[in-house]
């Protein structure tokens, strides 16, 4: 089940759902818009390894915007740090940037129950565009939760993106064991 506005605005009453900043306007019939914040950062090696740490490089939007371009994929983040507690959230780009041929993520659109933190977007385009900082990006959708938790992502000792941040966040995919 998805949440609806109220449902949502009660959840953040009740501390299930954490927006910060909280901006009533940014609430829609069944999502909340997040923005896009200032730090972007692109991989520094052109091939990356999956065993290994890649290093980003940090670029920082500025007033005039930053056009990226097809062929590289940026990493972003939200403005917005989240936490939620009893439902799923999905992050979705908005209509207006998919029709400026921009995604928003690669693969990870669904965050877990106890994720505490801003989004990193995996953001690529089909042509270049300007982006801006504080330009709305995507919206957040709530599923409801059907049962008892026992695993949250906050309290995971394995969890790989639990420190909370305002700056995207690479790759952890090496701290897995394969």
């Amino acid at each position: 089940m998805i949440l609806s506005d109220k449902k949502i605005l009660e959840a953040i009453d009740s501390g299930a759902i954490v927006i910060e900043p909280f901006n009533r306007d940014c609430l829609g019939t069944n999502s909340y818009d997040v923005h896009l914040g200032k730090h972007l950062a692109v991989y520094e090696d052109e091939i990356l390894d999956a065993k290994k740490h890649n290093k980003i490089k940090e670029i920082i939007i500025p007033e005039e915007g930053f056009v990226i371009h097809p062929g590289t994929l940026y990493l972003g983040v939200t403005q917005e740090y989240t936490e939620t507690h009893n439902s799923v959230p999905f992050l979705e780009g908005k209509s207006s940037i998919g029709r400026l041929g921009i995604d928003i993520h690669a693969t990870a659109g669904k965050g877990d129950v106890g994720f505490c933190n801003t989004w990193t977007l995996e953001i690529s385009c089909v042509h270049p565009v300007r982006v801006y900082e504080g330009m709305p990006i995507g919206q957040l959708i709530y599923f409801l939760v059907d049962g008892d938790i026992e695993n949250y992502y906050n309290k995971k000792k394995n969890a790989k993106y639990n420190t909370r941040t305002i700056k995207p966040v690479e790759s952890m995919m090496w701290k897995n064991k394969f």
